[in-house]
């Protein structure tokens, strides 16, 4: 029981219906079932559960929807001429028509919504108990900060952040595919054959370097001063994120994400299958990013980073403006160091060198790192511990 319920309990409250914690109340019966299941199937089913989390959320999941129903659907007519793409296979690209259709808005529009806010609540508040309840007094073996915890008015905050912005994301992913639904002009195809085969192939790279790369850029401008105080500074209110922390952004910012995640289809041409497979994987890594639990990429992510990456940068705030490639971060300085101190008041992602800062300032910066999970980084060993000796050789006063 929370502190929140006692509290409740004492003033004869009702739950706070907004509290993803609703699962507290069931935990026993849950887990009188949940351990009949086999080990690999709660743990398939856990994932699966992040990944539907992640699919459904901002509504993108109805624009798959629409783009498999059209790939079905479309008549030959369509194929083989100047289809709703406003692509000619022998012609090349036109100019677009400057008008969007939204007949049946409505219905799409409220699906989407629906959706958005069954699988928020309902898988938020199951992941919520499998890793943050059922394993509570674990946390060293999974959290990525094992000892602290989101207090309880922020963790409400960000539900209903985070619930707002999901109308946002539903409105906007509603509008594209009731345009697309309606044969309303984009770049998607639906026919490989309508490209080249090497396109076929290159534009899956395509699609994620341009939405990556245009995220760390994103990302990183937010951090600015006046974009992080007026704007981004809310989504950092989470120093100790959670899976629902993804969709807790100021809305202006998040409009202009899902926008910029948008633009793909209407700047160049793009098959339905990569862009909803790249979609369904960026917003999958979103989730795990935000989750506050040690989720480490597989073999075949090389350019993945591990979610305590993410996690890092909620912690020291400017510093780590990737998400789905650290490459960005390398190659721009942005990168943690282990010779930088970071905090809120450094901005521009290259830190303070350590022999430049306060005493204070060390010891804080040290004390933050030991609160870090060693279980969270390769190797199971702290990756930016700094020993007596290291500080000696740093000179540090």
């Amino acid at each position: 029981m929370t502190m929140d319920d006692d509290l409740a309990k004492t003033k004869g409250l009702i739950r706070d219906p907004m509290a993803v914690t609703w699962t507290e109340q069931y935990s026993e019966t849950i887990d009188k079932y949940w351990n009949k299941l086999p080990k690999f199937v709660s743990s398939a089913l856990a994932t699966m559960a992040v990944f539907l989390m992640g699919v459904t959320v901002n509504g993108e999941w109805v624009l798959m929807l629409v783009h498999f129903i059209r790939s079905l659907t479309l008549d030959e007519n369509e194929m083989l001429g100047e289809n709703q793409s406003g692509v000619n296979a022998t012609l090349g690209i036109r100019m677009p028509k400057l008008e969007f259709k939204m007949d049946g808005y409505l219905p799409v529009w409220l699906g989407s919504a629906a959706v958005s806010y069954i699988m928020y609540f309902g898988i938020g508040g199951f992941l919520h108990w499998y890793f943050y309840v059922r394993q509570r007094d674990k946390a060293h073996e999974w959290k990525c900060q094992p000892n602290t915890w989101l207090p309880a008015d922020l963790e409400r905050h960000e539900i209903y952040l985070g619930s707002f912005c999901l109308i946002l994301g539903s409105t906007l992913s509603a509008f594209f595919a009731t345009h697309i639904m309606n044969g309303g002009w984009s770049m998607v195809y639906y026919r490989f054959s309508d490209y080249p085969w090497y396109w076929t192939i290159l534009q899956w790279p395509a699609i994620f370097i341009y939405q990556d790369y245009l995220t760390y850029w994103h990302h990183r401008i937010y951090h600015t001063p006046f974009l992080y105080k007026n704007f981004h500074k809310l989504h950092h209110k989470y120093k100790q994120p959670t899976a629902f922390s993804v969709t807790a952004i100021h809305p202006v910012e998040f409009v202009h994400m899902q926008l910029m995640l948008s633009s793909p289809m209407f700047l160049f041409p793009i098959h339905w299958i990569p862009y909803s497979v790249i979609a369904m994987y960026t917003y999958y890594h979103g989730i795990i990013d935000h989750s506050g639990i040690n989720f480490k990429a597989y073999w075949w992510q090389p350019w993945q980073p591990d979610a305590i990456f993410h996690d890092n940068h909620h912690q020291y705030f400017h510093v780590n403006f990737s998400f789905n490639c650290s490459l960005w971060d390398k190659i721009h300085g942005t990168y943690r160091r282990k010779d930088r101190i970071y905090h809120e008041d450094i901005y521009y992602g290259r830190g303070k060198d350590i022999r430049e800062a306060s005493v204070q300032e060390v010891a804080e910066d040290l004390h933050q790192r030991t609160t870090e999970n060693p279980l969270a980084f390769r190797g199971n060993k702290r990756e930016f511990d700094l020993s007596e000796d290291d500080v000696a050789k740093l000179k540090v006063h």
